[in-house]
Order: structure tokens, then sequence, then C-alpha cells
């Protein structure tokens, strides 16, 4: 079994200890630091496999440390924070987090975190086969080289762009995906940062898509920040 070495940034001694000791548990490799600067000397020399960072560190703010990351890794970066405002979630997320949980959490949603973060990179890093092109999940399936939809076997047609929309979240399952990425990703990096259009696009793909599109089962609303897929639950080959 492949043990993946997580770099934990955390600077109060009992949630260090605390999360250290759930993921050895869970058979992780962990490697602590308790200031941004030696988080970042951890990052660099031994290329972990996921990083999780807590924002309020004593030498820096964490959020400085994701665009560094990011100029060369795609190393997964799930941030840890005390702060729940819609601003700081859209700021981690848009400069290259890839989640966001707020302290208190929960064991179980940090692991199911951790898990998405880690079967996400492993796709997009893999040397991809036309048979590894598929998403699956609770009888939705898309197969993005035939640019096809079915649910339950049935096909579902879609606008191209309503296409577009859903294939980047599908790609991107189990991850927040914030408003403005989402924006850029379809109409541009030009485009205004009015998000009425990818309402009005998501009212459209939930009545097509979902069962109930009051109770969304694929696509959920992470309010005030962006949308996450269902996890794609189709093997890794």
């Amino acid at each position: 079994m492949q043990e993946f070495t997580i770099v934990l940034i955390e600077d109060e001694q009992n949630i260090l200890d605390f999360i250290q000791k759930t993921l050895k548990s869970n058979d992780y490799k962990v490697l602590t630091a308790k200031t941004g600067q030696a988080g970042m000397n951890l990052i660099t020399s031994q290329c972990p496999d996921l990083i999780i960072l807590d924002l309020g560190l004593p030498d820096m703010d964490g959020s400085l440390i994701i665009p560094q990351v990011r100029h060369w890794s795609s190393c997964p970066i799930i941030v840890l924070s005390a702060r729940t405002g819609d601003k700081d979630k859209v700021s981690a997320l848009d400069s290259g987090a890839d989640d966001y949980i707020t302290k208190p959490f929960s064991t179980s949603e940090l692991l199911a975190r951790i898990r998405t973060a880690l079967r996400h990179s492993n796709r997009i890093n893999m040397t991809q086969s036309p048979s590894t092109e598929t998403y699956s999940s609770a009888g939705l399936m898309i197969n993005f080289l035939k640019r096809q939809i079915t649910r339950d076997g049935e096909e579902i047609h879609l606008t191209p762009v309503e296409y577009k929309i859903v294939a980047f979240l599908a790609r991107n399952s189990g991850l927040v995906m914030t408003y403005a990425s989402i924006l850029t990703n379809i109409w541009g990096p030009y485009m205004n940062d009015d998000n009425k259009i990818l309402r009005v696009n998501m009212a459209n793909i939930r009545r097509k898509l979902e069962r109930n599109p009051a109770e969304p089962l694929y696509i959920m609303t992470e309010v005030g920040i962006g949308y996450r897929m269902r996890e794609d639950e189709s093997p890794v080959s």
C-alpha cells in the first residue's frame, strides 16, 4: 500500500498533535511545522503528496504560502482555519487551495476531504487513456471524449455552455470551484464577476440533470463561494 506524505502546518500544539495522531492512525506519513517558513522548507525539500495549512501562523499569514507553492507545484492544499468568512474562503480557493475546512471540524470530514484531494491529484497527474476519460456517480455518466452525458442510461442533452460547466465541475469533482474560477474557465479571463449568467445556466442544468432540482444530488451549492460536484466514483486504472 502506498504511503502518502502530508505536510501539516499548524501553530496550535494541541490541534497539531490531534491531527498528526489521526493521520498516522490512518496510515499517512506526517511532517509537521508550526511556522510558515518551516512549512515552506518542508514542502520544498520533501515534495509531499498533500499540504494541510492553517492561515493564522505566527510568522506570516498562511494564505501567502498558497500562491508560492502554486508557482511550481500542483500538490493539493487543504486550508484548515478558524476564519469562517466567505471572503477568506474565496480568496484561498481562488489563489490555488483545493479545499477549505473551518474549525471546529470532525475527523471523518477531514479524512474524507483528504481522500478526495488525493484522488483528484492522482487523476490529473496520471497518464490518462481513453478508458479513464469518464465521470461516474450515482447513475450519472459523462464521457468526455464523446461529450455525452447519461443518467440511468438515458441521454441528457445540454447546450454547449451547459456542457462546459458540467464537464469542468466533473473533472474537479469533490472539490469546491469558486464562482470566479468557473466564470474564467467557461467565459474567459475578461468575463465580469456578475454571477447571474452562471446562476441562470446552473438552474437550467439542474432541471435537466437532477431528479429533484430543489434537492440536488450531483451539483451542490457552497453558498457565497461556488459549486461542488459529487465525487467521481469510477475506478482509477
